[in-house]
């Protein structure tokens, strides 16, 4: 059997499984790829070579499409592949891509796979220093960005070969790729443990941590994605999310291609709610995959219009709250199914197709994913119902795990001790075996000895029509060590008054148990990371700070100025 055989018997086994959890977790196995694997050329190609289908459509902000079939984009890679080749890219070459939502950046993914060089896929959003730190620690041998971003490398040292997509001076014009003879690419040779990617993390609470892919731990790992996200062959799947992040990859790359759909991409300069639907239901998409930054925004819209095509409503990249989950399934029947994974793996945890979804829960363990919840102070696995860390068991070698952080052993050290790699999460599993979110284990907290899930209570506190998106950071307390405080985003037309302040801490109230209580709050812009995570590591630092100040700063309410909160 070959590899491209291989991987299509394991993609067609949880194809066939749709809906079958149980069996797939009991019946499925990673697949024998024997001694060299690449995905672009043993399975893209494989499937792309005469198919006349979408392999991508591009909807611009214009209104606008631009459509490339699975055909075009075989052909098209082998061009960019052999130019790229001729600029010195080869094999084990780290490249640093930096492009947008563009057919050009799914076209170089595909070229630089094919040549057996790695992929160091970076947002647009990023500096100068940034990008030295990048290119620093990842060791990139070449760039490849846009024109207009060039000017960004002036200050960047290194000798790295200069490639963009159109004209810059002293770089090299991707465009000249255009009209070359180039046959399908040859077989590079890469064994499945070379190393395919490289992702610098988000870096909510540090510096970004440089994780390593190699040619399966993506590539076949995502089978898991493809399962949880329910695609099937001649879907039209849209993610929203930023290129130069992993859930970039998992959704508008990978677990697409691997299930044979169309990767659909809404190309907007700013996100509005109205437009994004208009386009699902106008271009027939069928499964639609969202942060909940992006799920809140469209609540706040008119969802009247109906689902359009969509079977399939995924939330990725942070916890759900259940209230969200709740105002979709009233408008328009359909079940946001929740997920779990990290940049370091693929997905580990879902709620996947025609599965009880269990509201607030991230579901269960994914087909061929050894998921293990381990007590943070013994160390040892939790058995049955319980609460611990989010770890994946080493012993059963684990394909959809990265091979460790680059040039960071003391971080890879503490990620894999103990025989299990520890996500730093920790979560509870129910007597079904679903697992719920608690929170990082830098984030939950004590207050009054009990321990404070941040995001028990933030999944409450949005649920009032004012609270657009909220963190909960303990603030330090005298005589309680520490209080919950929400730093609170306001929803639109709702303004940052103590009148607003004091409706928000009297539903918390109503709504948590005594010793959850929220019982400070404050109105303000929530520190994220570059891809949109909340820095909450930034809040905790700013209340400890603060610490001792006896009456509230500007912005802040606290409950004992409220006579109707007080006792």
């Amino acid at each position: 059997m070959t590899a491209t055989d291989a991987y299509r018997a394991a993609r067609d086994q949880l194809l066939a499984l749709r809906g079958q959890h149980d069996r797939a977790v009991t019946e499925f196995r990673w697949p024998d790829l024997g001694d060299r694997f690449n995905w672009a050329v043993d399975w893209f190609d494989a499937i792309a070579r005469g198919n006349g289908r979408a392999a991508l459509v591009l909807a611009e902000d214009d209104g606008s499409t631009t459509t490339r079939t699975f055909d075009e984009m075989a052909r098209r890679s082998d061009q960019v592949a052999a130019w790229l080749a001729g600029r010195g890219v080869g094999r084990g070459d780290r490249v640093l891509l930096m492009l947008g939502n563009q057919v050009e950046l799914w076209e170089s993914m595909l070229a630089i796979m094919k040549l057996g060089a790695v992929i160091m896929p970076t947002t647009t959003a990023l500096g100068a220093n940034d990008l030295t730190d990048r290119v620093g620690r990842g060791g990139a041998r070449h760039v490849l960005c846009n024109a207009v971003d060039t000017g960004k490398f002036d200050s960047v040292p290194g000798d790295y070969t200069r490639l963009s997509v159109g004209p810059a001076d002293g770089w090299a014009d991707l465009h000249d790729a255009d009209g070359l003879d180039a046959g399908p690419a040859a077989h590079p040779g890469t064994a499945p443990g070379d190393p395919l990617l490289l992702y610098f993390t988000s870096g909510t609470t540090s510096r970004p941590k440089l994780v390593e892919h190699t040619q399966v731990s993506y590539p076949v790992g995502h089978l898991s994605t493809m399962y949880w996200l329910g695609l099937q062959p001649g879907d039209v799947h849209l993610n929203v999310s930023s290129p130069g992040w992993a859930k970039h990859a998992w959704s508008c790359f990978f677990a697409p291609w691997i299930a044979e759909a169309t990767v659909f991409l809404h190309n907007y300069k700013r996100l509005e709610p109205g437009t994004l639907l208009e386009r699902i239901r106008t271009h027939g998409v069928t499964s639609f995959c969202a942060p909940p930054t992006v799920w809140r925004m469209l609540i706040n819209a008119d969802l009247s219009g109906g689902p359009g095509a969509l079977r399939e409503v995924i939330g990725a990249g942070e916890p759900l709250n259940p209230e969200v989950i709740e105002q979709v399934r009233r408008a328009w029947g359909l079940t946001i199914r929740d997920g779990y994974g990290q940049t370091e793996t693929t997905a580990q945890i879902g709620n996947t197709p025609e599965a009880r979804v269990l509201p607030g829960s991230m579901g269960r363990p994914l087909p061929g994913v050894p998921v293990a919840l381990v007590d943070p102070l013994t160390g040892q696995p939790v058995e049955g119902p319980g609460e611990g860390e989010i770890c994946l068991d080493l012993s059963q070698s684990p394909l959809p795990l990265m091979t460790g952080y680059q040039g960071d052993p003391e971080r890879n050290a503490e990620a894999m001790a103990g025989g299990y790699y520890h996500t730093g999460d920790i979560a509870s599993r129910d007597a079904d075996g679903y697992v719920t979110y608690v929170g990082r284990t830098d984030d939950v907290f004590k207050a009054s000895d009990y321990k404070i899930s941040p995001f028990e209570l933030e999944s409450v506190l949005i649920e009032h029509p004012a609270v657009a998106e909220a963190a909960v950071v303990p603030a330090p307390d005298a005589v309680r060590l520490a209080v919950p405080k929400a730093y609170v985003a306001l929803a639109p037309g709702h303004e940052p008054t103590e009148e607003t302040a004091l409706a928000i801490l009297r539903y918390a109230r109503e709504h948590l148990a005594p010793f959850q209580r929220v019982r400070r709050i404050e109105f303000a812009d929530l520190p994220k990371t570059i891809s949109g995570k909340i820095r909450r590591v930034e809040l905790r630092g700013r209340e400890e700070e603060l610490a001792g100040l006896e009456e509230p700063r500007p912005g802040e309410w606290r409950d004992d100025q409220f006579p109707a909160l007080r006792g």
